[in-house]
């Protein structure tokens, strides 16, 4: 790949997002000044980094897309047919993608738990929690989740819909998804609207 000359004005979002992602080292090493989060993504890719660019984008994406994003991939993950509890789960997680209500990202989490966290879609239900709102029950204190719990539930979502069914073809499902996150972020204008975040904050 051949290196833009100048510093791109996007590089200290790369920065940030592959620190909290906690990218493995050789995909960190591929940071550039010169690389905004599109051509930082293509160095991942270059280079064969395919779960680091997973990982990446799933920290990059708005929260409610990357859930998007991870329902998508859990629904092709699991096949034709899923358990009934991962079924419910899918369905939990495209209601509240559909309808962002409190009642409905506690329902996902529910549905959540009965899948369980070890399946795409039990992850991307605990995902769709974890977007907002409080951890705690209703009626008490509120305790908002981490900043980026919920990206770390869309990776392990996505981690789960590569390796659980035929897992040897792993990467090049990490690949397929990562094509469908980037034409995701194609669609609501993501690269555009991180430019335009860092002209108002060169002009502030």
């Amino acid at each position: 790949m051949i290196e833009p000359a100048t510093t791109n004005p996007l590089a200290y979002i790369v920065a940030q997002v592959a620190m909290v992602a906690e990218l493995e080292p050789p995909a960190q090493a591929l940071q550039r000044p010169a690389f905004g989060p599109r051509e930082y993504l293509g160095a991942l890719l270059e280079a064969d980094h395919n779960a680091d660019a997973v990982k990446f984008l799933a920290h990059l994406l708005p929260r409610r897309e990357a859930v998007w994003w991870a329902w998508m991939c859990a629904r092709k993950g699991l096949g034709k047919a899923p358990l009934k509890e991962e079924h419910a789960a899918l369905t939990a997680t495209e209601k509240w993608i559909a309808e962002p209500t409190d009642e409905n990202r506690r329902a996902a989490l529910e549905a959540a738990n009965a899948a369980t966290l070890e399946s795409p879609a039990g992850c991307a239900a605990l995902a769709a929690f974890l977007t907002g709102g409080s951890l705690a029950p209703p009626g008490m204190a509120e305790v908002p989740p981490p900043r980026y719990a919920a990206a770390k539930a869309v990776f392990g979502s996505l981690v789960f819909s590569a390796v659980t069914v035929e897992p040897e073809k792993a990467p090049e499902k990490f690949r397929k998804y990562l094509s469908d996150g980037m034409e995701l972020a194609e669609r609501i204008a993501l690269w555009e609207s991180l430019d335009r975040a860092a002209r108002a904050a060169v002009t502030a």
